[in-house]
């Protein structure tokens, strides 16, 4: 049970972290949003977010997936977001951009997705473009029986790029490589710790490298509740050849499960955040008010919820 835990959560991981393989790339295999990525339970059809930086703005469906996001930085510059499904897969993603109130063709940005089953491996070809009609990029993905990524082919105007994804089982270790022209770009190691007074942590490290050394790390470790529980930053110290943290994140939550305390390590300083609640169902439900201390700042959040479904 455990060894599958770990190959569910390394297949899941993977590949957000293809954003990171290139730079300036637009495209990534999309991830597909439910209400349990915001923190939110039941029929949830809409959810208003106001924080000091704007307002989100977010839709789902009766299946609890995203279909629409608006980020609003002010009256006039906006961005909206929209997602669309078929046979519960991602068919599209579509960025569109508004400043001062002005539709941007150039920066709206379209992801098209179509998979191809007619062969021996599944692909999912993603092809990129603006509103303007401009081609920005085009990603195929390549998986095998499994349905384990193998391989990420990028055709763009610079020409083909190809990332062969590898994976490695020691110990009960599970690593996912990238490797661009053979060289190493990225790997993501997630293992298990069991201690009598913590109970089963679940670790994953990922490692960020540049032409084929290591650059930098992150570090988070999870409970069996799938909480995170720590992020720890590093960098590589080329003259002691070895990664070194700079930064240090400590997360603390009550019995509903909710975040309640943030303890932040960088040199020799601490800082301390908490979080308190206000609900929308006395002392259950989903919170509608999150208080932040000491800063004494907070987000506010509307819900709307689908209406029951009566069954005759």
């Amino acid at each position: 049970m455990v060894k599958n835990y770990l190959f569910n959560m390394l297949r899941v991981l993977i590949l957000p972290i293809l954003l990171f393989l290139t730079v300036n790339m637009y495209g990534q295999k999309a991830k597909i949003f439910t209400i349990s990525d915001f923190d939110l339970t039941g029929s949830v059809k809409s959810c208003l977010v106001t924080a000091t930086y704007g307002k989100e703005e977010f839709n789902f469906n009766r299946e609890g997936l995203l279909t629409k996001q608006v980020t609003r930085f002010n009256e006039k510059d906006y961005d909206i977001t929209y997602y669309k499904f078929q046979n519960g897969e991602i068919k599209e993603k579509r960025v569109e951009n508004y400043r001062d109130g002005i539709f941007d063709k150039q920066t709206s940005i379209a992801n098209i997705y179509v998979i191809d089953t007619t062969g021996s491996q599944r692909r999912v070809i993603e092809k990129i473009v603006s509103y303007a009609n401009d081609f920005l990029d085009q990603y195929e993905y390549v998986y095998n029986k499994d349905g384990v990524l193998e391989s990420i082919n990028r055709n763009n105007n610079n020409g083909i790029e190809n990332t062969i994804v590898s994976y490695e089982d020691i110990d009960g270790e599970y690593t996912t490589s990238y490797i661009l022209n053979d060289e190493i770009q990225r790997s993501l190691r997630i293992s298990q710790r069991k201690t009598k007074a913590s109970g089963i942590r679940y670790v994953n490290l990922e490692k960020e490298y540049a032409e084929g050394k290591p650059f930098k790390a992150l570090e988070k470790i999870y409970d069996d509740k799938n909480r995170l529980l720590s992020e720890q930053k590093f960098e590589y110290d080329t003259i002691i050849k070895s990664f070194k943290s700079i930064l240090k994140h400590k997360f603390f939550y009550n019995d509903l499960g909710m975040l309640i305390k943030e303890e932040t390590k960088e040199g020799g300083n601490t800082s301390i955040k908490e979080y308190i609640y206000q609900y929308d169902n006395g002392e259950k439900g989903n919170w509608i008010k999150q208080i932040i201390t000491p800063d004494n700042t907070y987000i506010t959040r509307k819900i709307k919820y689908y209406e029951p479904v009566l069954k005759e």
